[in-house]
């Protein structure tokens, strides 16, 4: 990627770094401090074991500098790179001791914020020439949302609503509570601010046109088939906008994108992305 997204501020997942190393290191490493000397230095790199779309470099900057700012780090893999296996990642040179107490946090953050980025970029390629959007949910690491967004992003997927605060989704259970489509969206659209589109989850044709008809922005058309989909495409036209979700992989994306929908929602993105195989070295 040319021009990766913007790394979310620091006060989002300096905090997340703090409890990581905090949780690792406790009152000290025991193996590194009776195994090596305390003025012993050396160098590391942190290497890619498999192609791979890298996410996390600044966070793994970020651990070592909390760990010991006088070590040397050198960023060789930039943010949303594609290496294949045994490329360089990020060198590290200075205490033999910070560079191991760093290790596992270091890989940890690397490893899940590159399989979320590599998981997405599979789905961004399997749509490739349909125009449709792959877009990320709320189903993230509960504390990592930021991070787990900002890695779907580096991998070409679109982010969701961050939260319940910056969009409005009429879920089954609003619509259930409020009594029904048209209820629902009415008083939405009688309070909602107005930078903040209206969509709403619908299970058939007859729930998207009362949604249509009461003023939503948008639909979300969950656990339906593609061909539902292309169904309710067909009688609704092009003039409304179309969001799949649920029960979406690799295998049917392209026949979701192509029933005619502009984004198609994966929760498997963060919730479900396999991390990928990195690793620290000692360089002799």
């Amino acid at each position: 990627m040319s021009h990766p997204p913007t790394l979310p501020p620091s006060s989002t997942w300096c905090p997340l770094v703090e409890l990581a190393l905090a949780e690792d290191l406790g009152p000290g490493d025991v193996t590194t401090q009776i195994t090596i000397p305390p003025d012993a230095t050396g160098r590391a790199r942190i290497e890619s074991r498999q192609e791979m779309v890298v996410c996390g470099v600044p966070v793994v900057c970020e651990v070592f500098r909390q760990i010991d700012p006088g070590l040397e780090v050198k960023v060789d893999a930039s943010e949303g790179a594609t290496p294949g296996p045994g490329v360089a990642i990020v060198s590290l040179s200075g205490s033999v001791r910070s560079i191991l107490e760093g290790e596992r946090t270091a890989l940890n953050f690397l490893a899940r914020m590159s399989g979320i980025a590599t998981f997405t970029r599979r789905f961004v390629a399997a749509v490739e020439g349909t125009g449709t959007q792959i877009v990320d949910t709320r189903k993230t690491l509960p504390g990592w949302r930021m991070l787990d967004k900002y890695a779907v992003a580096v991998g070409g997927g679109a982010n969701h609503r961050i939260g319940l605060f910056d969009g409005i989704l009429l879920k089954d259970n609003h619509i259930s509570a409020a009594g029904g489509v048209g209820p629902a969206v009415a008083a939405a659209r009688a309070r909602a601010p107005a930078n903040l589109r209206i969509q709403v989850e619908v299970e058939s044709l007859a729930e998207a046109r009362a949604a249509c008809d009461a003023g939503a922005d948008f639909l979300l058309l969950d656990n339906r088939s593609p061909e539902e989909i292309r169904t309710i495409r067909e009688a609704l036209g092009d003039g409304v906008l179309l969001e799949a979700s649920g029960g979406v992989d690799l295998d049917s994306v392209r026949a979701y994108a192509e029933s005619g929908v502009q984004r198609v929602s994966i929760g498997a993105l963060t919730h479900s992305a396999p991390g990928v195989d990195v690793a620290l070295e000692i360089q002799p």
